[in-house]
């Protein structure tokens, strides 16, 4: 075996100890005893569902909790964000159901179900890995509409009993991506995308509806913009237009296009539904809100209700999306923390890796000794069999020995 051989096999085993002691330090650094930080990452996780909230009760394995919680993509938002220093757990958290990404849909059952997810960082300043994200659901059997008059003031002179007592229909919005025939709600979309705004009653032959007073808000009590004003006329036409109805008058809807506040992804949308009679034709009444020349009509005060007549009652509904910036990726900054588990995905823990890779490493190197050790080993036959052959062998002739004739 030549001097290069030998120096290629004495590298080979200084990689050897080198991986040798990789190992024994990856075992020892996973026999070593939890940090702190690691006790109060969060253990047990219990939600209670209130009337306009849902309260999360954090439980971490030390018994105390030192870092701060709040809904994903919020985390520079002191409004929805809580923080607590060296408290005994379990910690109470506070969720609003119209607010701090807390988002809503409907279920099949008439029900409405509330969700969002949080992030439980065990760290007061930095986003580590120690965070784990809780996806929060709350599911209510009715539709939280509120109304807004004690009780039905609708002027029914004239009406028959069965009308009088006719039952509150319920009422719901929902916003759909496009055309809303194809009921697909729109929960994420992009700045632009094209919306469909649709406020439903239940099917009855008593009620039908108007839509005023619409606005929306950035669900951090930070901001708000008014789009349908008090007679059902829109405030920037840009924006959002008027409402249209069905000939029923039990369904509204209208077109527009996905916005946003500057500084969330969150908006919430709130209107005024009135419920109005149809057997006094005071549903067909449509607001006017330009005149023949296309400008805007001031606002007039409404002479269909004189002073001592019931008003209509008022049914607030509301609705929620998240919209993103046309530019935004997929991921946001807390997927470092927050992962959901899917059928195609595998998780692998950092100990795992390591071992995996020292493992990988060796088999490599094992690979290339063999290699090397095949390629001295033929080295070695070609120049034994060199050494038995003739010192005349090949094309030439010894020409002492010729003669002629």
């Amino acid at each position: 075996m030549d001097t290069h051989s030998i120096g290629i096999l004495k590298l080979f085993l200084f990689k050897m100890v080198v991986l040798v002691l990789c190992l024994a330090s990856t075992a020892s650094a996973a026999n070593l005893p939890p940090s702190t930080t690691s006790l109060e990452v969060a253990s047990d996780i219990r939600v209670q569902c209130n009337n306009d909230e849902i309260v999360v009760s954090i439980t971490t394995k030390s018994g105390r909790f030192n870092g701060m919680v709040y809904p994903r993509g919020l985390s520079k938002n002191s409004t929805c964000m809580g923080e607590w220093i060296h408290k005994k757990s379990p910690i109470e958290y506070t969720l609003p159901l119209r607010g701090c990404n807390t988002m809503s849909t409907d279920l099949d059952d008439g029900g409405i179900e509330y969700y969002n997810t949080i992030v439980v960082q065990p760290h007061l300043k930095l986003v580590t890995n120690q965070g784990r994200g809780f996806h929060i659901r709350c599911r209510y059997n009715t539709r939280n509409n509120t109304v807004t008059n004690d009780s039905l003031k609708v002027d029914l002179q004239g009406a028959d009993r069965l009308t009088a007592l006719a039952p509150m229909p319920g009422c719901s919005m929902r916003i759909f991506s496009g055309d809303p025939t194809k009921k697909e709600v729109a929960e994420n979309v992009k700045i632009g995308d094209p919306l469909t705004l649709v406020v439903t009653l239940d099917e009855q032959d008593t009620y039908g509806i108007h839509v005023t007073d619409c606005l929306v808000r950035d669900g951090l009590g930070w901001g708000e913009q008014k789009l349908i004003n008090d007679d059902g006329c829109p405030t920037d036409p840009e924006i959002m237009g008027m409402f249209r109805y069905s000939e029923d008058k039990t369904k509204a809807y209208v077109e527009f296009q996905a916005h946003k506040f500057p500084y969330t992804a969150s908006v919430y949308y709130q209107c005024n539904v009135k419920l109005c009679l149809k057997a006094d034709k005071s549903c067909d009444v449509e607001p006017t809100c330009w005149n023949s020349s296309g400008n805007r009509i001031r606002r007039q005060a409404r002479s269909q209700t004189t002073e001592g007549e019931g008003t209509p009652a008022t049914i607030n509904v509301y609705s929620g999306l998240y919209v993103n910036e046309a530019n935004d990726s997929a991921k946001t900054e807390e997927d470092s923390v927050f992962s959901e588990k899917t059928s195609d995905s595998i998780c692998i823990s950092q100990k795992s890796f390591a071992i995996g890779i020292c493992i990988a490493g060796l088999i490599l190197m094992l690979c290339v000794v063999a290699a090397i050790l095949c390629l001295l080993a033929k080295r070695r036959k070609k120049t034994t069999s060199h050494s038995s052959g003739s010192i005349y062998s090949g094309p030439y002739t010894n020409t002492a020995y010729s003669h002629t004739s």
